[in-house]
């Protein structure tokens, strides 16, 4: 097989969630850039129905559906699988990209902020996961499987920097042995899965963090934070047959911070 074709997503499906802005919305664009169908969730109808839009403004065969994963009772993962079913037929590759934190000193940590964090960043993973693999991927014997971790599922947080994330972090390598125990169960079906762990990158989410970014930069050997394009190329490794031979890895794409 040719270089050009190890990374090639044509004909192929990719379902992400959280897919209308930041991290998600970069692999959206990345996938259908390699020719893959490209279907997104988000919780905003306005929001997705302007990003399919613009994806397919972009010649990006898209779809997609407004639907809250963290709202476990309106049985999203249900209604996901069934849209994606009905827009493409398929699922060929998984993108477990929503997720949330919440910021509080560990002391004062509410057990509401500490479900809201599980529920999305690890149960919605899981869930979505399983349902994904047992209605398209294991039934095909194929499928690749990308959780949204983070470096700080590699660690906890330095002190005096004012970051508390403690469900956060826990969350976060909760998803990346996840990753490792379902590519061990699924390595027979030629599932692949594995994990991206960004580091710092101005999304949303991680917005609090702005205060501290002179200090994200001092301590990462890049000297720089995550741009614009920084998690395409990871993600289409993972996607594609170029990573046919690696299951149950946590990519770090941090520029070196979680490394020093």
């Amino acid at each position: 097989m040719k270089m050009q074709e190890l990374f090639d997503l044509s004909g192929k499906v990719a379902l992400i969630t959280g897919g209308t802005k930041g991290l998600g919305l970069q692999m959206a664009e990345a996938f259908g850039e390699q020719g893959a169908k490209v279907f997104i969730s988000a919780r905003n109808a306005e929001e997705v129905a302007a990003v399919v839009a613009e994806l397919k403004g972009k010649g990006i065969e898209a779809g997609g559906i407004a639907c809250d994963m963290g709202d476990l009772a309106s049985q999203p993962v249900d209604k996901l699988c069934d849209a994606v079913e009905q827009a493409f037929g398929t699922v060929d590759i998984l993108v477990n990209n929503a997720g949330t934190s919440w910021g509080q000193p560990a002391e004062d940590h509410s057990y509401e902020g500490w479900q809201k964090v599980m529920t999305l960043n690890v149960d919605v993973c899981f869930l979505l996961a399983q349902a994904v693999g047992k209605r398209f991927m294991l039934p095909r014997k194929s499928g690749k499987i990308i959780n949204i971790a983070s470096i700080a599922g590699f660690k906890g947080n330095r002190p005096n920097t004012g970051i508390h994330t403690v469900a956060y972090n826990t969350s976060k390598a909760a998803a990346i042995n996840l990753t490792r125990a379902l590519a061990g169960e699924w390595g027979p079906y030629n599932i692949n899965v594995n994990a991206i762990c960004p580091g710092y990158f101005p999304t949303k989410m991680a917005k609090g963090l702005e205060k501290v970014t002179e200090v994200i930069k001092q301590g990462t050997p890049l000297g720089r934070i995550g741009g614009e394009d920084d998690i395409k190329g990871a993600a289409v490794f993972f996607a594609s047959e170029a990573s046919r031979h690696i299951t149950g890895q946590a990519l770090a794409v941090d520029g070196g911070n979680s490394v020093v």
